[in-house]
């Protein structure tokens, strides 16, 4: 237990979850399905069952590292680590992995995002110390793959061959990685039986780690190298201040899990759900008799199913004849938008951000 650690990575902002999720305030915080507790929380949580509190490490930009503070409880503010810019997950797992080997060169470490959905925690927390239990004795980089029950286009895929690790006969030698497919492609992946979806979660040991940048991205290795000595030290967060910004922009999954040879994959379903999008928080949500997911005190619907719609309570809301849209109302800013559109919502945001003389994502 004492080697073991998790990362979680939470300096995103949301985009996809516009007008709900702001940049002063993104989705990991929010309360966002109605249990009581924020999506980091919960990821806070869970991790507690899988390491000591002290070997918690919080990734996230330095604007949310109050936002941290006040909603985990116990968390050591000196494992919250803070990116002075976004840069992607490569700089981030790097920062969190050379921070940990320097304290721990025999630490097994778990990486996880913040902003995930998971059902079964029990049968979580048992595929995750069964990945622990290789990670620790084999020099590879584990990947959890989500058996997919439908053609999802918002997901990245891995494929998988009949290749086991050692004798153990789940965990799979993984064939290729696959972001985003189209509708076609989905389908058939789905039909071949041997893709997964990518779920985003790792696991390692530290030196594993450490040993795959330094074959495949050696700029970050040597950046983050050379802060070895900084570490675990008062002189760390200056020496990230000074050199984040010179980070390659690039995720894990492009940078080192699609180049190496020794990613295996676990392929499993505990109920997982990157929540990254409002179908996603619909699939998940409580729905009335016409499938439409309501928010809000005085919403009236009149012909209308399939939607999710979310109102502040003082609002009085009547929608008629409309099916399948995402109907959102934040503040003073208002989405309606097709869910079978919704990854467009990010573009969305980029060019009301580039032509609006309204300062969009602040309070």
């Amino acid at each position: 237990m004492d080697n073991n650690y998790v990362v979680i990575m939470a300096g995103g902002i949301g985009s996809r979850f516009w007008p709900l999720s702001r940049e002063t305030y993104p989705k990991q915080f929010i309360d966002i399905l109605g249990t009581g507790e924020s999506l980091i929380q919960q990821s806070f949580r869970r991790a507690k069952k899988i390491c000591s509190i002290k070997n918690i490490m919080i990734v996230t930009n330095k604007e949310y590292k109050h936002l941290c503070i006040e909603q985990l409880e116990g968390v050591m503010p000196s494992n919250i680590l803070c990116e002075p810019v976004m840069r992607n997950t490569a700089p981030c797992i790097a920062y969190a992995a050379f921070k940990i080997h320097s304290a721990n060169p025999n630490a097994n470490i778990v990486i996880v995002a913040s902003d995930h959905i998971i059902m079964d925690d029990l049968k979580f927390f048992s595929v995750i110390n069964d990945c622990l239990e290789q990670t620790a004795i084999n020099d590879i980089i584990l990947t959890l793959g989500i058996s997919p029950n439908k053609p999802e286009t918002g997901y990245g895929y891995i494929q998988f061959t009949s290749e086991n690790l050692n004798s153990h006969d789940k965990i799979k030698k993984v064939k290729t990685f696959t972001e985003k497919p189209n509708q076609e492609l989905a389908l058939n992946f789905i039909d071949s039986g041997d893709f997964l979806w990518n779920s985003g979660m790792f696991i390692c040991n530290a030196n594993s780690i450490i040993l795959a940048f330094r074959k495949h991205l050696r700029d970050l290795f040597d950046i983050f190298e050379e802060g070895r000595k900084y570490y675990n030290t008062d002189q760390e967060t200056n020496y990230i201040d000074s050199i984040f910004s010179s980070c390659k922009n690039i995720s894990i999954d492009y940078g080192i899990m699609e180049r190496s040879d020794k990613v295996y994959v676990y392929p499993t379903n505990f109920g997982w759900s990157d929540l990254g999008t409002w179908s996603s928080l619909y699939t998940h949500s409580t729905k009335d008799l016409n499938n439409n997911v309501l928010e809000g005190e005085n919403i009236y619907t009149y012909n209308s199913e399939n939607n999710i719609i979310k109102f502040p309570k003082n609002k009085l809301v009547v929608i008629q004849g409309l099916s399948g849209y995402i109907i959102v109302e934040n503040n003073s800013e208002l989405l309606i938008c097709k869910k079978e559109d919704e990854q467009d919502i990010k573009q969305f945001v980029l060019d009301i951000k580039k032509n609006s003389k309204k300062e969009i994502n602040k309070d």
